[in-house]
């Protein structure tokens, strides 16, 4: 598959942008995973965890492997407790406490291996290099790695997470709209495991706040824009998570989730609707990101977007009824 150009290619620094990859599956510990990343891009290998462990200096940065669950690995506030300082006595025993919490994190890893996924999360890739990252994928199915489709239990993803290529609200409503617009098509075309549709990690947006998003007399500013997304959509669990890029935005801003530990601050788009498709030769970085760019496009488009936004509000203005036979006939396609 040939990669595409998104319309805007470079970022606020005049450089191309950059897109996040992280990817979730089973199959493969991260021991063995980490040897495969190492081999394909060069670095050094560190051992942060038994289930836990980086690739660092390769061509772009360092990527992190590890079990996908927090009970697999030491919780570092306990290396940080004051009162092991005191005296001999209690550095004693608090250095038999860490090793005893080491111990049954790592057994705890051993346990749930093949139970909870492997994830790699990639350094920032220049988005014209995803086909030299995609042998990642190539490599991954050739060693047995299993993806979204192997199992009822495997509700993994891919997420990408594309660098915004300016910061003024205009762009970031224009995406958010266009993304709103197409999700419905991206959903089938990706054609999401059935196992991810009923969990919540990439849940749509609520109806009420597209409609007010879509609307052509809603010109927020940005601290409006914010605000109006953290009131309808207080969760990370959106197919299209903005928190990331608004904790990057507003740091000073007092809603917790943007201050929360899992809400990574970074200036990009967190796009977590894809499948992990590995049983797929041939699928990977490129396929979803093509995906993606084709948002790009219609945000690029002013007259087409507000032209689909309008459609869109017409459309749900239409009797209940209707709507209702359109969208069973829409899912009974979907379904053959």
């Amino acid at each position: 598959m040939t990669l595409q150009a998104p319309p805007n290619r470079l970022n606020s620094h005049g450089k191309n942008r950059h897109v996040g990859v992280e990817i979730e599956f089973a199959g493969l510990p991260p021991s063995d995973t980490a040897l495969i990343v190492r081999d394909l891009f060069g670095g050094e290998l560190n051992v942060v965890s038994p289930h836990r462990l980086l690739v660092e200096a390769t061509r772009w940065g360092t990527f992190g492997i590890e079990l996908d669950t927090q009970y697999a690995h030491p919780d570092q506030s306990l290396f940080e407790d004051p009162s092991a300082l005191d005296n001999e006595w209690a550095r004693h025993r608090h250095q038999r406490r860490i090793e005893f919490h080491q111990k049954t994190r790592e057994l705890i890893g051993d346990m749930v291996t093949g139970l909870v996924p492997t994830e790699i999360v990639v350094p920032p890739v220049p988005w014209n290099e995803l086909e030299a990252l995609d042998t990642l994928f190539e490599a991954l199915r050739e060693h047995g790695a299993k993806g979204t489709d192997a199992s009822l239990m495997y509700g993994f993803g891919l997420h990408l997470n594309p660098e915004v290529a300016h910061f003024d609200v205009g762009y970031l409503l224009a995406m958010l709209r266009a993304y709103m617009l197409l999700a419905s098509w991206l959903r089938d075309d990706i054609k999401i495991d059935i196992t991810r549709e009923i969990l919540p990690h990439a849940n749509p947006f609520p109806k009420e706040y597209v409609l007010k998003v879509l609307d052509s007399h809603y010109s927020p500013d940005l601290d409006t824009l914010i605000d109006d997304y953290l009131r309808d959509n207080p969760t990370r669990n959106r197919e299209l998570d903005m928190l990331p890029l608004f904790a990057y935005l507003r740091p000073e801003h007092p809603h917790a989730l943007l201050h929360a530990k899992l809400t990574k601050s970074r200036p990009t788009f967190h796009y977590r609707l894809p499948n992990a498709q590995l049983s797929q030769p041939g699928w990977g970085s490129v396929v979803e990101w093509n995906r993606w760019v084709e948002v790009e496009k219609l945000a690029a488009n002013p007259e087409a977007l507000l032209a689909r936004c309008a459609e869109y509000i017409a459309a749900q203005n239409r009797p209940l009824l209707t709507r209702v036979k359109e969208k069973l006939g829409h899912w009974l396609r979907r379904k053959r």
